[in-house]
């Protein structure tokens, strides 16, 4: 694995900024994959390896995809909407599995890791560079029970919705009387109001 002013510059310039959630997600991603025993996890042979389940989506989950290699397309991202700064890192040869939490007691040490600095978002960037991993973190040794149609890889299963006739990857029906339907016609939909329209130049191509 690169160094972590190296990872941390190039996590950065993926994001779009460096700001403080950057540096605690490059260092619980060091961490997590060290936990694990995955030393260098963008290459081909540990990519494989490795399934991350973020529990945020801030800043610190992007640092925490850029030093891994994972992907939602890949099915190796996981998004857990929780709310909380943590990150599960599972080793799917292995069956290791270590939560990592950044502390919140770490906020309010940033004075006495970097009290020469006034800029409360400059102290920060600064002290969780230097907090040793036990100040900034803390780890969970967890079990993840890994759903088959949950691994990356190949569709493992389709179904198709009975009421509007969209194909489900991967066992995200739901049944009703017996039968497949799609969440949206469940009713677990996050939108409303659908409605089929047209638009100006809808047959262009970028390919001729």
């Amino acid at each position: 694995m690169d160094a972590f002013e190296t990872l941390l510059k190039s996590s950065a310039a993926a994001h779009g900024h460096l700001c403080p959630g950057q540096v605690v997600g490059v260092r619980m991603a060091m961490l997590g994959c060290r936990l694990i025993g995955l030393d260098n996890p963008g290459c081909r042979e540990q990519i494989k390896k490795l399934l991350v389940y973020v529990e945020m989506d801030r800043c610190t989950a992007d640092a925490v995809a850029h030093v891994t290699g994972v992907k939602l397309g890949r099915r190796s991202l996981k998004f857990m909407d929780y709310g909380i700064m943590a990150a599960t890192f599972v080793n799917l040869e292995t069956g290791q599995s270590f939560r990592v939490l950044s502390t919140e007691e770490s906020r309010d040490l940033c004075d006495v890791y970097a009290p020469e600095i006034a800029d409360k978002r400059e102290q920060q960037l600064t002290a969780y560079q230097r907090m040793p991993e036990s100040v900034l973190f803390r780890v969970q040794s967890v079990h993840v029970a890994v759903d088959e149609l949950d691994l990356p890889g190949p569709t493992r299963q389709k179904k198709t919705c009975t009421r509007c006739g969209q194909v489900v990857r991967d066992g995200r029906h739901r049944m009703e009387n017996g039968r497949p339907v799609c969440k949206l016609c469940a009713g677990q939909g996050y939108f409303s109001h659908a409605r089929e329209i047209t638009w100006p130049d809808m047959d262009q191509s970028p390919v001729i």
